[in-house]
């Protein structure tokens, strides 16, 4: 016990260095399926009927993904023959389907950056990665964000879960709280298209069926290194890497 004790002390606390430094940390994140190119159609299609929720899209060879309805049960992975390619990143942030084009907040917010959260019918997992980001891991506090329990402080709104028809008010309450210039992000796979939910007369289908969703973090759920580039995003200190071609296909 004493060893941990010592041993703390001396080495402090151990933040990420992200965005500052790359994070390669083995386990910060499960990666994300990607465009396949197969040696035939046959194969392609193998892999889209593979799909418990339509995804991956067959088009001649090539196996496109939709990050915006994948719930990363990587049977595409593991359970393909031969499997779609797999990369191990975490910078997923993408613009909202509804969006053309994005402009960030500006740079007043890049070191004061206030953060509601909703839990919209979450089921806890995108909710739970959320909460990681103020450990001493992440430690968001070192790049001036914040969390705020109410919406009159928050310049950020991010929305977890399909948005179930008990949440749908106090959601829309919540983002007409908040003051101007204001931006909402769709974080998870059910809080942008309702995932395994869908849309039914007990959800709405996601958040951009209720407000107008500025950016999108696909994942279900994404990992909190993936979050936070979208509030990097946000405030114009990390750009949008994700192909929206490849995103939206």
């Amino acid at each position: 016990m004493s060893f941990w004790f010592w041993n703390g002390l001396k080495r402090g606390i151990q933040s990420t260095r992200y965005p500052r430094l790359p994070e390669t940390t083995p386990g910060v994140t499960p990666g994300r399926p990607m465009a396949t190119t197969f040696a035939s159609a046959e194969e392609a299609a193998h892999a889209a009927s593979g799909c418990p929720v339509g995804a991956i899209t067959a088009a001649g060879r090539e196996a496109l993904i939709d990050l915006r309805t994948c719930i990363h049960c990587q049977r595409c992975r593991f359970g393909g023959s031969p499997p779609v390619e797999w990369v191990n990143d975490f910078e997923w942030t993408q613009l909202a389907r509804t969006q053309t084009s994005f402009e960030p907040l500006n740079r007043s917010f890049q070191r004061s950056l206030h953060i509601m959260v909703v839990d919209a019918g979450d089921c806890g997992a995108c909710l739970r990665e959320i909460k990681q980001l103020n450990n001493p891991l992440y430690n968001i506090h070192r790049l001036g964000l914040f969390f705020t329990p109410t919406p009159r402080t928050a310049d950020v709104l991010l929305v977890v879960g399909p948005v179930t028809e008990n949440m749908r008010g106090p959601l829309e309450k919540t983002y007409h709280a908040m003051p101007q210039p204001k931006k909402v992000v769709a974080v998870g796979t059910c809080a942008i298209t309702g995932g395994v939910f869908g849309r039914t007369f007990a959800s709405a289908g996601g958040a951009g069926m209720v407000l107008p969703v500025d950016l999108e973090v696909p994942g279900d759920p994404p990992p909190p290194l993936a979050i936070l580039h979208g509030l990097l995003v946000l405030t114009g200190r990390k750009s949008l890497q994700l192909s929206q071609t490849a995103a939206a296909s």
